[in-house]
């Protein structure tokens, strides 16, 4: 019988240890470039939940995406309160390897982008009737889009300083501290927009 138990633990502990190398955490400093205007945030990213510092004047300086819970907390840290706004799909940060709706991908070089070698690709999407294309570039080592741009130059997201390593629960939730707001006006799409 402890011949099984001992089996049955190596096989939990075999399967545990591949779902957790699976998930995707990291943190990275990100430059959104949308119409020739450049925002910069910081990211916290673990799978289904993702934290943003803005680095921009405005009322919302940190917004926590729960996709688990389909919900966005948009904390203004100054007054300590916080909004609640739906998660919508839009919102999704860009980072897989593969783009939602690709229908084809050509490599067209290769770069070092903060010491990765990346590989350089163009991508089509297509969600719909509308078709998407993009320039990808991908650091081979750690299989993470360090730059995706759109081929008509409209916006442009960068990630430098990219850290893969676990992130701590605490920063996907409210504070303790911090209090409902109403009656706050919808955000803007500063803090809403591709990746926000």
């Amino acid at each position: 019988m402890s011949l099984l138990w001992i089996a049955v633990s190596v096989v939990l502990y075999a399967l545990m240890s591949c779902q957790s190398a699976l998930a995707l955490e990291f943190t990275a400093d990100q430059v959104i470039k949308i119409d020739g205007k450049t925002r910069k945030a910081y990211i916290y990213y673990r799978d289904a939940m993702w934290r943003i510092e803005h680095h921009t004047m405005g009322p919302v300086n940190v917004s926590i995406v729960r996709k688990d819970k389909q919900v966005v907390w948009l904390l203004l840290s100054r007054m300590k309160h916080f909004k609640t706004v739906p998660y919508s799909p839009e919102q999704d940060l860009m980072i897989k390897e593969r783009l939602d709706g690709e229908i084809s991908r050509e490599e067209i070089g290769t770069e070092m982008r903060e010491g990765h070698h990346t590989i350089l690709y163009e991508v089509k999407t297509k969600q719909g009737e509308r078709v998407d294309e993009y320039y990808q570039w991908l650091a081979s080592d750690i299989h993470f889009p360090m730059k995706l741009a759109k081929k008509d130059g409209s916006w442009i997201v960068e990630y430098h300083h990219v850290k893969l390593r676990s992130v701590s629960d605490y920063l996907f939730n409210l504070p303790v501290n911090f209090q409902p707001l109403e009656g706050f006006d919808t955000p803007t799409p500063e803090q809403t927009g591709p990746g926000l």
